[in-house]
Parts: C-alpha cells; sequence; structure tokens
C-alpha cells in the first residue's frame, strides 16, 4: 500500500446555519480545501453523513454535492456509521488512495441538524438504535450515555463532579477557537449544578447537535511532497465494530471497538500510545472521554476520569485532548465530526493552531465513534 498524505483542509464555523443547505455547506468546506491544496480538481469524493435522509430528506449525497462543488463526473457517494459517518468517509478515501484506485480525493463531512425542533430531531437521529429493542421501547441516544455514567459512578464510586474536568478543558480551548459553537467556559463547581437532560447526563455534559461542514483533501505522500509545503501523513487507519446495543455488551464499560480501532492505528503507525501528543476524542457526553482514554492506552479501568482533574489534558498538559473545544464546546456536527478532527488534527500538526496549538505536535490520534462506541474508527496523523 501506499503512503498516505493529507494535502489540503477546509471547515466552516459549527453552528445554526439557517441560511444554508446541506450542499451550500459542502461545498463550501470543499472549495476551502481545494484552495488551501492549490488544486481545482480531485478524482473522487467521499462523503460522511448520519441523518441526511431523516433530517434533511436527502440521500444521494455523492451525486448532489460534487454537482453542486462543481465536482463533474467524479466517483461520489456517501459513507454512514451513525456518527462515526465522517471518520468512515476519511478512511474509504484513505484505502483508495493507499491502493493506488484513486490519486486524489475530497473527503467532506457535513450535516444538517437544525432545520428540526428537539423532538423531532431526536427522533430522526434515533434510526441509529436499535429499531427493535432500543428505540421502540422510548430509549434515546442521551439516556443510554445516562445508563452508562450511572454504572460507572457506582462501579468506582464517583461522584458527579469527577467528570467536570472533560468540560472545563472542552469550553477553555473552544473559547480560543474562531469555529466554535459555544465560546463560553464553564467554572469549578458549575457542572454538577447544571439542568439534567438525562440524570446523570446535564446540560453541561450533553454536546449540542450543530450544523456543520469540514473537508480534506488526500493524496499519495508522494506526490503531496511535491504539492504542498507541509503534508500530513495518515500513518495509520483502523476501524472496528461492537455491539449495537448496550445489553448485548458483556462489559458495559469496556469500549471494545475503540480499543481495537486505536490499537491497529498504532501498530499500523509503528507507534504506541506514550507516542501520541495529542487526542481529538469522541466527547459527546464525557462518559465517553473517560472509558475511551482507557480502551485507548492512556489510563487504567476505573482511571479515566482522574486525567481531567489533573492538569494533563489541558493544552500543556501531557495527554491535551479535545484541543479545539472538542464536540462539547465546538458543537457536534454529527456525521461531520471525523472530518473536522482530522482538518484540527492538522492544524495542530502543521503548527497553524495559534492560541490553541500544543507545543511540539508531531503525532495525533484521532478516533470518532458511532453511537456508544457501536463503531469505532481511529486514524493516527504525523509529520
Amino acid at each position: 500500500m501506499r503512503d498516505v498524505a493529507i494535502i489540503g483542509i477546509g471547515q466552516i464555523p459549527v453552528g445554526e446555519h439557517w441560511d444554508s443547505s446541506l450542499r451550500m455547506l459542502a461545498a463550501e468546506a470543499i472549495q476551502l480545501a481545494l484552495e488551501d491544496a492549490g488544486i481545482e480538481q480531485i478524482d473522487a469524493l467521499y462523503v460522511g453523513n448520519a441523518y441526511g435522509g431523516t433530517v434533511s430528506s436527502q440521500t444521494q449525497l455523492g451525486a448532489l454535492i460534487a454537482d453542486y462543488a462543481g465536482l463533474s463526473n467524479v466517483e461520489a457517494y456517501t459513507t454512514e456509521a451513525a456518527e462515526a459517518s465522517g471518520a468512515a468517509a476519511l478512511r474509504t478515501a484513505y484505502l483508495a488512495v493507499a491502493s493506488g484506485a484513486v490519486e486524489t480525493a475530497a473527503v467532506v463531512g457535513v450535516e444538517k441538524s437544525t432545520d428540526m425542533l428537539a423532538n423531532a430531531r431526536i427522533q430522526a437521529r434515533n434510526v441509529s438504535l436499535d429499531a427493535d429493542y432500543e428505540s421502540a421501547h422510548g430509549a434515546t441516544l442521551t439516556a443510554l450515555a445516562a445508563l452508562l455514567m450511572r454504572r460507572y459512578m457506582f462501579e468506582y464510586g464517583l461522584e458527579l463532579t469527577a467528570f467536570e474536568g472533560f468540560s472545563i478543558n472542552a469550553h477553555s480551548n473552544g473559547g480560543l477557537n474562531d469555529y466554535a459553537m459555544f465560546r463560553n467556559s464553564i467554572k469549578p463547581g458549575r457542572f454538577a449544578k447544571a439542568p439534567m437532560i438525562s440524570d446523570p447526563v446535564s446540560l453541561f455534559d450533553n454536546a449540542p447537535d450543530a450544523d456543520g461542514a469540514a473537508a480534506v483533501i488526500i493524496t499519495s505522500y508522494n506526490r503531496a511532497v511535491d504539492m504542498v509545503p507541509q503534508p500530513v501523513r495518515i500513518t495509520g487507519s483502523a476501524a472496528a465494530t461492537d455491539t449495537l446495543t448496550l445489553h448485548d455488551r458483556s462489559d458495559l464499560l469496556y469500549l471494545k471497538a475503540s480499543n481495537i480501532s486505536a490499537h491497529k492505528a498504532y501498530a499500523r503507525a509503528g507507534i504506541t500510545a506514550k507516542d501520541v501528543n495529542l487526542f481529538e476524542l469522541h466527547d459527546a457526553y464525557t462518559i465517553l472521554s473517560a472509558l475511551t482514554l482507557e480502551a485507548s492506552g492512556f489510563a487504567a479501568r476505573g482511571e479515566g476520569w482522574k486525567l481531567a482533574q489533573s492538569n494533563s489534558i489541558s493544552l500543556t498538559g501531557s495527554l491535551p485532548i479535545s484541543t479545539f473545544g472538542g464536540l462539547k464546546a465546538r458543537g457536534n456536527p454529527v456525521g461531520a465530526t471525523g472530518v473536522y478532527q482530522a482538518v484540527e488534527a492538522c492544524l495542530q500538526l502543521r503548527g497553524k493552531a495559534e492560541a490553541n496549538q500544543v507545543a511540539n505536535a508531531k503525532t495525533a490520534l484521532i478516533q470518532n465513534l458511532g453511537g456508544l462506541g457501536s463503531t469505532a474508527i481511529a486514524h493516527v496523523l504525523q509529520v
């Protein structure tokens, strides 16, 4: 397989884009990425989207977005893996370029969530749960995350305040990011006092659904070094799945797919967890942050939360996470999340993250989850 690199990146601010359609958001991000790469055409377009069909009443996004973006007659289609759809599109492009089947590919993650009111949006998103055994009985993703969090607190004897460091860190970093939806800070002690959504998941725990689009351009590394001054190599890529339903898992507090995808990506890149300088993880809920840190080899079982109580996860810590605010503060563009993570990691590795810069960043891990770890897709990016 050929070595692969990212040569262009583009993103639009995450938020409520009332005046822009799904196709408009995607096309803008693609154009920004093409301009960054200094090219006008690509051979293939891979779209990451989770809920175009249920929220925007639109499928066939490959042809739609390619046409609107002026990418005539290219190979184009959508990948879907719930919230991990963006990373699935990135992995699809990575495999296509690495195999030699495609020379240059664009990846765009896009989601338009705010065209629906909250109750309708929850119903539209419930299609990624088990229709027979979860959503049919009133379960929602947030309610299931609350079950995980409550079990974790019970098993390890924790109070809700044990998790507040994750949200404090995300909002501290998001406050420095011009593309973030929420740039407000969270003061110590406020996390546990926030209004409950599904006890113990509160308003300060749950990442807000939002509109957004981000794009990257990838090609072979041999071509990349002649095209741009700072190509970012994708040295590791891996995906894994776990059971869709929580009740089918033998161990609720072990994200098996997260563990497998991270360690396969490490092996492919020839690194270990100790070599990672920053980690863009899927912090849709703080319990996922704790469990992901444990599964990916950064903390022992039951101790992921401890990293949030120290300075370890801050921009100056030993393992910076959510360096641009993560899903919690940057906002949750759902199927676009994995591509935003790639854009943010590239900015860090290029040394272009400005106020959010992690010093001497050479190796980044990004991991995008679908559901509560039913799908996990990890990439190692390096310079």
